[in-house]
């Protein structure tokens, strides 16, 4: 039997699925009966954006939350070895990247059980192929500490092995705090470092630019209030 678990992207924010999800993708994404979620309620807004088969109500959806342990899932995943198709989505962009859903994979993996990757949005290479930095080496770290005295320390951590192994630094902060991480990076990071911020990709407010860190200094700061931003470093 051909049956798979299926990581389907979603998208970064408000855009038109065209735009970021290939047709085929979005077909196999209408046809499957049964996903795995971070969030059932997101997970029904996406099937309805790209339309499905049959009604939502007959989708299943099971809750991927602190609560689903590796029995839960590998229960959820079991139908895969009579031929069934699950599909697995996370709250933006590709599943199991910087993703709990990585467990889902995993448990799909010690099962014997196909995975399929789908192309769609990811932040991570988005941002990374707009910044200009090295894209050979490269981290993401997710978030830094709340506090700002250990944030600054941390991201100063972060700067030294950039420039230790010429390796490219990604992270990202709750939408709320951007201005304060940006805040922090510029008082933080050295002024030669190149500092990238990458808002809202995929979608009509997106907005990306490399400058130094001096050179930010000297420009008034970018609007990245509740909007979804991945912050990139480089340093000499």
């Amino acid at each position: 039997m051909s049956g798979a678990l299926h990581l389907i992207p979603v998208s970064l924010g408000d855009a038109p699925p065209e735009r970021w999800l290939p047709a085929d993708v979005r077909a196999l994404a209408g046809r499957l009966d049964t996903y795995i979620a971070e969030n059932a309620k997101t997970a029904r807004a996406f099937l309805k954006l790209i339309g499905t088969e049959r009604p939502l109500q007959e989708i299943t959806i099971h809750t991927l939350n602190d609560q689903a342990d590796a029995r839960q899932i590998e229960a959820w995943l079991a139908p895969i070895k009579t031929g069934k198709e699950i599909g697995l989505v996370s709250e933006a962009g590709c599943p199991a990247v910087a993703d709990p859903g990585a467990k889902v994979a995993a448990a799909a993996h010690r099962l014997g059980y196909a995975v399929k990757p789908w192309v769609g949005p990811s932040s991570i290479l988005l941002g990374l192929m707009a910044s200009g930095l090295d894209g050979q080496r490269f981290a993401f770290h997710g978030y830094a500490p709340v506090d700002p005295a250990e944030r600054a320390k941390q991201l100063r951590a972060w700067e030294q092995h950039s420039a230790r192994h010429d390796q490219t630094q990604m992270l990202i902060e709750t939408p709320y705090r951007n201005m304060a991480m940006f805040g922090t990076l510029l008082a933080a990071l050295r002024g030669d470092t190149r500092l990238c911020v990458a808002r809202s990709l995929s979608t009509d407010q997106e907005w990306v630019r490399t400058r130094t860190v001096a050179q930010w200094k000297q420009e008034p700061p970018p609007d990245l209030d509740k909007q979804p931003t991945l912050f990139l470093f480089l340093a000499h």
